[in-house]
């Protein structure tokens, strides 16, 4: 989540040597420095839950995921998106890619326009980029976007498997919505508790 900071058009390089040294992170976005807040329990186990299968199945692989942390340049503009997975960049900046194969983005009431609009144009122009995918928190959905299909949206929801074609790997919505507390999984786990029964 990001809140607009007083400060106003600043250098590339003036932003990453602050980042360096900040308490709290921004996202610079056209010259415009926002500072990112605090993310929610659901957020987290969301991220928490695709990171840990990510993670799990590119063990020995030459791709790696990267949550939270590592910045995405793309556009002129720097994001810290939740989740991404790198396959190609080894000579990359320790704090920025620029060559993200995969990236995940949470959504929320105060990011989703951003979300879906500025940073889904500006990591469209990134050639790397296979595949971005939004995951709603406060219901169960998630929107995948591939560049393979022309950026075209598919959506998933409980009951579905996902495959993130870029890695070669297939996770249940479920999976990735493990302990998360909204309405559609407070149904789910009522239904497969009267199945149990």
């Amino acid at each position: 989540m990001a809140v607009k900071h007083a400060q106003h058009f600043i250098s590339e390089q003036d932003y990453l040597q602050g980042e360096l040294i900040a308490e709290i992170r921004h996202e610079l976005i056209d010259g415009d420095v926002f500072a990112m807040t605090g993310a929610s329990r659901n957020h987290q186990r969301l991220v928490g839950n695709l990171y840990s299968a990510l993670n799990q199945h590119l063990m020995n692989e030459g791709c790696e995921p990267f949550a939270n942390a590592l910045k995405v340049k793309a556009a002129g503009c720097f994001f810290y998106p939740d989740l991404i997975v790198v396959c190609d960049d080894p000579q990359g900046d320790d704090y920025f890619t620029d060559k993200p194969s995969l990236i995940v983005e949470v959504l929320s009431k105060s990011t989703r326009r951003l979300d879906k609009t500025t940073k889904l144009a500006a990591y469209k122009a990134l050639p790397s980029l296979q595949e971005y995918v939004l995951i709603e928190q406060d219901h169960v959905e998630i929107e995948v976007l591939r560049r393979s299909q022309h950026w075209f949206a598919e959506h998933y929801f409980l009951g579905d498997s996902i495959r993130f074609d870029s890695i070669d790997l297939t996770v249940n919505v479920a999976d990735i919505y493990h302990r998360v507390n909204n309405e559609d999984m407070r149904d789910y786990l009522q239904q497969l508790a009267q199945q149990a029964s």
